[in-house]
């Protein structure tokens, strides 16, 4: 894999009303929470792409290869906020071993924006031209509207698999397995894509929206953050959709807290993260109980986790030290991996894999990449695939599973229509 020296300038720049309006229309690179984030502005400079070989960590070949890049960059950053300087945009498989590409891209430009304040990034390849034109605004196309059905899992199909879960964990081949299932669909040729990552930050301000290499969504769960060296882990495991009134919101609410199932899968997801950034980090503390976590649509059991990263870490290895977690593979991770291949009659692609950024000091912001779908262009038409799964563990009923499925399929499905 070759490396390339850079040059990196950050600068102030006066407010940006819409950051997305900067963005490439087609293949929009964004990464927005409550207004706040960054946004690549144009074609990407380049893009790190692993190949699949067995036995090798592709998170750990692209960690190698940004420690490189970032080494041999000359990067002139005054401002020093998440963001700014030497960034590149990522998107992985869920599976070593999925078909699907993991994939760092590196922007030419970056518009961002943190709190009151707004900066450009522009990267180019040292000896290059140093030709910056003025930013410019790209007006967005027509509303579009997609269509999604069944995939490769039908409704039926996904709660037989449910049913073929429990039974290994009734044979204690596992406590907990994560399955999901699919919606394909097209959309027309040439859609404004800017439009569903602007659709899903507004009507999801506190998820993470993305787009990254056609994968776009908005997720609800933080795999890690890297600040200053602080590490930050939010972790969600336990769901129940919203009541239709207050009455009954109060009720959901009360009854996933006292969810001795859920509290379980809770415990399960936030012991399985301890464990995994243990030996990354030099302090490492979480809160007693988990919180309720209120979505527009949906509770989710939340716990906070914090510690010190070690040095010479960075975000990188802690994505490839986290994932999979067990809220969105299972318990034991292995065994479910292997129940995942065999019970879902799909690649996941990048679904639930980690989705984010990474800077040149290893501070970074990932989440999982959940609510979300792969856009690919093919002849005429653009292919839609969403993801949504539930966790199974003894005592899942097929049937709520299945509806829990659809709860989740909802922002993405509204946003496409």
């Amino acid at each position: 894999m070759h490396t390339t020296h850079l040059v990196v300038e950050t600068r102030e720049i006066d407010p940006i009303e819409d950051l997305l309006a900067y963005a490439d229309p087609a293949r929009p690179l964004a990464w927005l929470r409550r207004g706040d984030g960054i946004v690549a502005v144009g074609r990407p400079l380049t893009e790190i792409r692993p190949a699949v070989e067995a036995g090798t960590s592709r998170v750990e070949t692209l960690a190698a290869a940004w420690r490189t890049m970032a080494a041999q960059s000359e990067i002139s950053d005054p401002m020093g906020l998440p963001g700014t300087g030497l960034v590149a945009f990522g998107a992985f498989a869920f599976d070593e071993d999925s078909a699907a590409d993991s994939v760092l891209v590196v922007p030419t430009q970056v518009v961002g924006r943190h709190g009151d304040r707004f900066w450009r990034t522009t990267l180019r390849l040292a000896g290059a031209p140093d030709d910056r034109d003025e930013l410019v605004t790209q007006p967005y196309g027509p509303h579009w509207a997609g269509t999604v059905g069944p995939g490769a899992q039908s409704p039926q199909g996904y709660q037989d698999s449910v049913r073929r879960a429990l039974a290994r964990i009734a044979d204690g081949d596992l406590s907990k397995v994560v399955l999901a299932r699919d919606l394909t669909g097209s959309i027309p040729a040439g859609s404004d894509l800017r439009r569903l990552v602007r659709a899903l930050s507004t009507g999801y301000p506190d998820t993470w929206a993305f787009a990254v290499d056609g994968l776009i969504g908005a997720s609800p769960e933080t795999l890690v953050t890297v600040h200053d060296g602080t590490v930050t882990a939010r972790v969600l495991a336990g769901t129940i959709g919203r009541g239709a009134d207050a009455d009954a919101d109060t009720a959901a609410s009360a009854h996933l807290a006292s969810s001795v199932k859920d509290l379980d899968e809770h415990q399960y997801a936030v012991q399985s993260v301890l464990a995994s950034l243990r030996s990354h980090t030099r302090a490492l503390a979480a809160s007693e109980q988990p919180f309720l976590l209120k979505l527009p649509n949906l509770f989710h059991l939340a716990t906070d986790v914090e510690g010190e990263l070690a040095d010479g870490e960075s975000a990188l290895d802690l994505v490839r030290a986290l994932h999979p977690t067990a809220a969105v593979a299972g318990t034991p991770t292995p065994a479910a991996i292997d129940a995942i291949r065999e019970l879902e009659p799909f690649d996941r692609g990048r679904y639930a894999g980690p989705v984010g950024w990474v800077d040149a000091a290893g501070n970074g912001e990932w989440a999982i990449a959940l609510r979300c779908a792969q856009f690919t262009v093919r002849q005429g038409e653009i292919g839609v695939t969403a993801y949504a799964g539930a966790g199974i563990v003894a005592g899942s009923d097929p049937e709520s599973e299945l509806l829990e499925t659809r709860v989740k399929f909802r922002p993405l499905v509204d946003a496409l229509a």
